[in-house]
């Protein structure tokens, strides 16, 4: 054997998550939810908590976590993750207990879920992908698609006299007392990768002390969705959507942010 062959303990600079399978990823190549789904099987096994985590899948670009994700996983109905999660982790008040949803199902089909989980404070993680689009059904739009923003249904850009503002609900929930942190990261740079991961650590720490519910959004790209390349996207995504979604920490162990 070569020297070169061998690897060091001391020396190494990254390992493969064992808790990610080998099935190849569903996402369009270049997607933000790989990496997410990779921190948080990072945290899972890093924690020692395999055995003792529920994750939860809904409806959307999400809907196929359980063939990457090799721990206990339970589908649930378009946008009722948070209820589904709701039930597991009374039933079973030792698990850690995570839903994964995007912005459709999260801040559409599911608001009314989403925002009463938060308000009763259920002891669980909610991981949040907004990348501003109906990704998995057609580029449609969603509640976070920003003003001006082209979709499929909008092809000439989100007019919101007649739509609405984007629904900023990381906001909008981190005013509830039941939620203890919230926090929006992005995953397209190790910068963000290591501040995300640091988020979701804290909201399984957290989870094991039984402080209530953490929300973490993540805000990525949607290259497909969007209609360009994947370099570009993430341009347009540092140009575009982290002005309007302010990445940071909104809400931490129960207390608001003061922003400047």
């Amino acid at each position: 054997m070569k020297t070169l062959d061998i690897i060091k303990p001391e020396n190494l600079v990254y390992k493969r998550t064992e808790l990610m399978t080998d099935n190849t990823l569903s996402y369009c190549p270049g997607c933000g939810h790989g990496t997410a789904h990779k921190l948080v099987m990072e945290v899972i096994e890093e924690m020692g908590i395999v055995e003792d985590t529920v994750g939860v899948a809904p409806v959307g670009c999400s809907v196929l976590a359980y063939e990457f994700m090799d721990i206990d996983m339970q589908q649930a109905a378009h946008g009722r993750a948070p209820a589904v999660a709701t039930a597991i982790a009374r039933t079973w008040p030792n698990k850690y207990v995570f839903t994964y949803q995007g912005d459709g199902d999260l801040a559409a089909i599911g608001t009314a879920e989403t925002i009463h989980a938060c308000n009763r404070g259920e002891n669980i993680v909610i991981i949040f992908v907004n990348n501003g689009i109906y990704g998995m059904t057609g580029g449609q739009m969603a509640p976070t698609t920003l003003p001006g923003m082209p979709s499929s249904t909008s092809p000439y850009g989100r007019d919101t006299c007649s739509t609405g503002s984007p629904l900023k609900i990381t906001e909008l929930v981190a005013n509830l007392p039941g939620v203890y942190n919230v926090s929006r990261h992005a995953v397209h740079t190790h910068k963000h990768v290591r501040k995300a991961k640091k988020a979701i650590l804290k909201g399984f720490q957290d989870t094991r002390l039984r402080k209530g519910l953490t929300l973490i959004e993540i805000v990525s790209n949607c290259n497909s969705g969007w209609k360009m390349q994947p370099r570009q996207s993430n341009e347009w995504m540092e140009e575009n959507m982290f002005p309007f979604y302010e990445l940071g920490d909104i809400k931490v162990d129960g207390k608001m942010i003061n922003k400047k």
